[in-house]
């Protein structure tokens, strides 16, 4: 494992499951940046039972099937990738370790899966691209009240190779993150390119960043980005049936069932709860993602079971890339990745096309 085994003063050595990493995570961080990257809203009810939910799931395994060759890879969006588990766009990520976004994207991209790069990323869609540049790359957009801000990203990103936009719809307002209230967490305007192009010149709170977002966007804006994009429109934050058919019609090609991490509306399902009605709802016409609470190669074969394409990961890789940077992150991949093909297999699944709702039940 090398420079994982090391990490940060040698803290990677004894990681070998997602929660480790987390744990170790908490040591390396400072409070602010820690507070940040593992809080949610108010109560952190919403928080908890991301993670929490997966447990009232049980497996449903077939016996003596042929798995003496399985598989993780899938695709999505019509493009291979080695497993369904997707890195999901997180901010501010040189904050957890230097590596930073070009880091994980590399980690994203030896793994052999996507990397999702946030509107708030402290390296541009450019200086991404750079990085890797033959690896998938999709990039998270939040609409900004000056347009010309959000237009311009867009381009960079399209013409950097990023392969899909994911509009990201639950946040017109920032959600109340007591952690960073506690802690005074805020963001240096030059870490940030977007938070820069905006014309602030001090360090601003998170609640300040996501003030920028434009509240009014709709339905319409959402047609309008399709019809002028040239890479596949995702929308993020579906929560409901209703939504997701209105998704759909307005041409995304694809949904993410988010609560945003538990960090926006607090007292909202656990993704994973709402995922089947988003599912029936899209009733094929979309692919359908979700991410929250994904800690385990046994919670990525429920999502699977039932009707994700593949889930985003956000904290698992940051707290990889905490301990151990670029190389911390890939560990992190490739154990979820290694924890969902020993499930296929238990399941009596060759790969995940296999799975189904006859695989999972309620607990």
């Amino acid at each position: 494992m090398g420079a994982i085994e090391e990490g940060r003063e040698g803290a990677g050595q004894e990681a070998i499951n997602v929660a480790d990493y987390e744990r170790l995570a908490s040591e390396v961080l400072d409070s602010g940046p820690h507070g940040y990257f593992a809080g949610g809203a108010a109560d952190e009810r919403t928080l908890r039972e991301n993670v929490d939910a997966f447990r009232r799931w049980r497996l449903r395994p077939r016996a003596l099937v042929d798995v003496s060759e399985t598989s993780a890879a899938t695709a999505a969006l019509g493009r291979e990738i080695s497993s369904p588990v997707i890195v999901a766009p997180v901010a501010f990520q040189r904050l957890a370790h230097p590596d930073g976004e070009p880091g994980m994207a590399r980690a994203a991209g030896a793994a052999g899966t996507i990397m999702c790069l946030s509107t708030f990323a402290t390296a541009s869609p450019s200086e991404v691209s750079a990085a890797v540049p033959g690896a998938s790359r999709w990039f998270q957009l939040y609409c900004f009240r000056d347009r010309g801000i959000s237009d311009a990203l867009i381009a960079e990103a399209v013409e950097s190779g990023f392969q899909a936009i994911v509009l990201t719809v639950d946040a017109p307002v920032p959600g109340r993150r007591e952690r960073d209230l506690r802690t005074g967490f805020s963001v240096p305007p030059e870490l940030v390119p977007s938070l820069a192009a905006t014309g602030s010149a001090r360090p601003a709170s998170v609640a300040e960043v996501l003030r920028l977002v434009d509240p009014a966007l709709g339905w319409s804006d959402l047609e309008a980005l399709v019809g002028s994009c040239r890479v596949p429109v995702l929308v993020k934050g579906v929560m409901t049936a209703e939504d997701a058919r209105l998704a759909v019609e307005h041409g995304a090609a694809g949904v993410i069932v988010s609560n945003h991490g538990g960090r926006q509306l607090d007292g909202v399902p656990a993704s994973i709860d709402a995922l089947p009605e988003v599912v029936d709802a899209v009733a094929g016409r979309a692919e359908v993602f979700m991410d929250g609470g994904v800690r385990r190669g046994t919670d990525v074969l429920v999502a699977l079971a039932l009707g994700a394409r593949a889930v985003l990961a956000g904290r698992p890789p940051v707290w990889g890339l905490a301990v151990g940077g670029e190389d911390g992150a890939r560990r992190v991949l490739e154990i979820m990745r290694a924890e969902l093909e020993m499930a296929l297999a238990l399941c009596g699944c060759r790969g995940p096309e296999a799975v189904t709702r006859e695989h999972v039940q309620r607990a």
